[in-house]
């Protein structure tokens, strides 16, 4: 066979391993929901077992994920249309490796295995990172369809899983009840919304990622409804959240003026 006729059959197999493992993370997903492998869906466990994790934003945030099954589904069609070119095949690639650590937090989660979900999220997150630079997300900001189809659909779940990560790791602290050095649960939770402040901010301004940015004021709104009774976690939230949403305004403006 020669490589010219290789090439095709090969993009075609990627395809299908595409798609089969995007619809595999959707399916197993919702089966993890109405059978739960440990008793607890996801949910249930953030509201049982996680309940006064001060991380944790409000139960409506999670409804994000069907804002990222949509993005993923809209992408498998976008790169049936699409798969012979290299850049389309670098991100399957990614893709699948992520959908494949994601069924495996599924399992890890819910079965309450705290510490060894943490290394499958940082796979997921890993492999979104790469996608991430290999889309050059947020500089292209004309209307063709590979920005709708594949830049926004990554960003947002690149900057889902960022949050998820966070939260993840603060579970698998509180679960061991880590003492924190010294520091409260209070000051940890304030650190890490700063840092991940942090990381939404430079998304914005080094790529003017405004979908990025977007993500991170929704779960810094919902930490901060589900933590009013403790005013310090609950402010940092918000003052955050604001600070990003002032970022993504201006940024919003700037590609505006420049357009």
């Amino acid at each position: 066979m020669s490589a010219s006729s290789a090439q095709p059959k090969a993009s075609l197999v990627l395809a299908i391993a595409t798609s089969l493992a995007v619809a595999s993370t959707l399916i197993v997903n919702t089966l993890s929901n109405l059978f739960p492998p440990g008793g607890q869906n996801v949910g249930e466990i953030a509201n049982t077992v996680l309940k006064d994790l001060l991380v944790l934003p409000a139960n409506y945030a999670f409804a994000i994920w069907g804002v990222i099954y949509v993005g993923l589904i809209a992408y498998c069609v976008y790169q049936w249309q699409q798969r012979s070119v290299p850049l389309v095949r670098r991100v399957n690639v990614g893709l699948i490796v992520a959908c494949i650590a994601q069924v495996g937090w599924i399992y890890l989660f819910t079965l309450k295995l705290f510490g060894w979900s943490i290394l499958a999220m940082l796979i997921i997150l890993g492999a979104l990172m790469v996608i991430y630079q290999q889309l050059h997300t947020g500089r292209d900001r004309s209307f063709r369809p590979s920005r709708w189809l594949m830049q926004i659909p990554f960003s947002i779940y690149l900057a889902w899983i960022s949050v998820a990560t966070i939260v993840n790791v603060a579970a698998a602290l509180y679960i061991a009840d880590w003492t924190g050095w010294g520091l409260s649960s209070v000051a940890w939770t304030m650190i890490l919304l700063v840092i991940g402040a942090g990381i939404a901010a430079i998304a914005l301004w080094q790529h003017r990622d405004l979908a990025f940015g977007a993500v991170f004021v929704w779960a810094y709104v919902a930490i901060a409804l589900r933590q009013t009774e403790l005013p310090p976690v609950s402010w940092t939230a918000a003052v955050a959240g604001g600070a990003i949403a002032l970022l993504l305004g201006v940024q919003s403006w700037r590609s505006t003026a420049k357009a």
